[in-house]
């Protein structure tokens, strides 16, 4: 059961075996009116979150659970009712499904980040490397395999929103090397010639790091943890292919790399000149 002495069920598949027991030990998901009063009268509330996924038990356990760490969470079905929300209220960071009625996750993903840069974290059932790179080179901030423990869920929220902070608090503006400036606000590379390059947010945190880490090799697990932002089990080729696509938006031969070089057994090394 989900209280405060025992360990929260698992989200997910395994969900939907949870008995009446536990639903009785929930709190009813709070309904718009009441969220709005909770908003202007208690000040515990300091983070928004959108929900979206169409499994509407998990969602509702989710929000009933993100309360008790003071994430005051609404639900959504689809990417219309999405799109709804977006317009009409304001919020700190999306939880996006990826298997949706009409529009999947990856187009909403693709929608949200062209509109604005508020983080994503997204849920899968899918486990595979190439939806996680997938995912994260369109603009997803982290993704979580279903099923998932709630706990972790908030702390991958509170992981990313820091980050987020920290972000927009410690970049700096224009960041040159070699023929390229890095325009770390708009998250794009300029060439000399005036080429703009934009960047995933996966992309630009993999730069990111490669830049305040110049010729030092690193391996496959710190830069993945970098690009995704938390510690996780390394997949190799979810990074290679990340390294791959940001060699190719340099312009950097994958045959005879010059400014991403591969140490073999070891990881990756920034090769860049000038940096400043």
């Amino acid at each position: 059961m989900l209280n405060a002495t025992t360990s929260p069920p698992i989200f997910g598949p395994a969900a939907h075996q949870v008995d009446d027991r536990t639903m009785q030990t929930l709190t009813p998901a709070l309904n718009d009116d009441q969220k709005g009063s909770l908003v202007g009268e208690d000040k515990r509330w300091n983070t928004r979150a959108l929900i979206v996924d169409d499994d509407v038990p998990i969602r509702e356990l989710l929000i009933d659970y993100l309360a008790r760490f003071n994430i005051l969470a609404s639900g959504v079905t689809d990417g219309a009712a999405m799109r709804q929300a977006m317009q009409a209220e304001t919020f700190d960071v999306v939880v996006l499904d990826l298997m949706l009625p009409g529009e999947d996750g990856l187009s909403l993903c693709r929608w949200l980040r062209a509109e604005s840069d508020i983080p994503i974290l997204m849920l899968t059932a899918r486990c595979e490397p190439t939806d996680r790179i997938i995912g994260l080179e369109l603009g997803a901030d982290d993704y979580m395999s279903k099923p998932f423990e709630p706990r972790e869920l908030v702390a991958r929220i509170q992981t990313i929103l820091r980050r987020v902070r920290d972000d927009r608090t410690e970049q700096r503006a224009n960041i040159r090397f070699d023929n390229w400036r890095l325009n770390s606000v708009l998250r794009q590379l300029v060439a000399d010639d005036g080429l703009v390059v934009p960047l995933s947010n996966a992309e630009f945190r993999l730069l990111w790091v490669f830049i305040e880490r110049p010729r030092r090799v690193l391996s496959r697990e710190q830069l993945l943890d970098a690009a995704r932002g938390r510690s996780i089990e390394a997949f190799d080729r979810s990074i290679d292919l990340l390294v791959s696509r940001l060699r190719q938006k340099l312009g950097d031969d994958p045959k005879a790399p010059q400014l991403i070089k591969t140490v073999r057994g070891e990881g990756y090394l920034f090769d860049a000149r000038d940096i400043g």
